[in-house]
């Protein structure tokens, strides 16, 4: 009997020791994310499309939630505090604070909302062009050269930084409407659902692209745990793979005909 009480205390105290070991490394992972803490500057301008900005912001914000704020959100423009316009004649949002291209984490740029073309004011290529008049464009060019900011486009928002010259032979991808004048631009147009250049710059491709962008990035960021527990929350699964420069670049058919014409190996050599 005693042998029995003796070998019960010794698996207590060891289930002990297990439990706080376990506990501090918890606390320790904890910690480690606290310090390395992300903040997100959603841009905002005259006319932004509402989805493409707040889409992503419930996405952070989740993430803050669930992480006991281990990323922070917030709303920003190029001039500062202020009520800014959704495009479609929508509701203002209130912007509160200045852009800082300084600060480090993620500044993520969504697009506008209009006309897809023609030359009225409320057509998504006039909206552009107004928000390129302001101090937005010097601003991107700042936090591209960043090396602590990761800048994240939604949508017509990846023409911004393209039409400021800063995607030159850069792989990236908007609105299927925009992919023409995207590459006019110089960049290098990816048809993917998310596409990755270097881990400091992400884009996505139509509107809805933006939940895909953010859940990648706090999946990136924070880990998958929390992405899963966002993605749980919100009832809806991250689509499409990342596109990357990275491994295999698959067969072109329709540039290299020969390909097609090429025996495929057996499985059975």
């Amino acid at each position: 009997m005693k042998k029995i009480l003796g070998l019960l205390m010794s698996f207590a105290l060891v289930l002990s020791l297990v439990t706080s070991a376990a506990s501090a490394k918890t606390k320790e992972n904890n910690d480690t994310f606290k310090d390395k803490s992300t903040h997100v500057q959603i841009v905002l301008f005259d006319g932004f499309d509402l989805l493409d900005a707040l889409a992503p912001y419930e996405v952070f914000a989740a993430a803050g939630m669930y992480s006991k704020g281990a990323v922070t959100v917030e709303l920003v423009s190029a001039e500062g505090k202020r009520s800014v316009p959704s495009g479609l004649n929508g509701p203002a949002l209130e912007a509160q604070a200045a852009l800082d291209p300084k600060r480090p984490g993620i500044i993520l740029v969504p697009g506008a909302s209009g006309k897809p073309a023609g030359n009225s004011e409320d057509a998504i290529p006039n909206i552009l062009k107004q928000a390129m008049k302001t101090g937005l464009p010097e601003m991107l060019k700042q936090a591209f050269n960043n090396k602590e900011v990761t800048v994240a486009t939604v949508c017509g928002g990846t023409l911004l930084p393209a039409m400021e010259g800063l995607l030159k032979d850069r792989h990236a991808v908007t609105n299927d409407i925009g992919m023409a004048a995207l590459g006019a631009l110089g960049a290098i147009p990816i048809e993917a659902r998310v596409v990755e250049d270097g881990p400091r710059f992400v884009s996505g491709g139509g509107v809805t692209s933006g939940l895909d962008v953010a859940l990648y990035l706090v999946d990136r960021e924070l880990g998958p745990q929390i992405a899963n527990a966002v993605e749980k929350l919100f009832e809806y699964e991250k689509r499409g793979t990342v596109w990357r420069a990275e491994g295999i670049a698959p067969n072109d058919f329709n540039t290299n005909p020969k390909v097609s014409e090429e025996k495929q190996p057996s499985a059975n050599q």
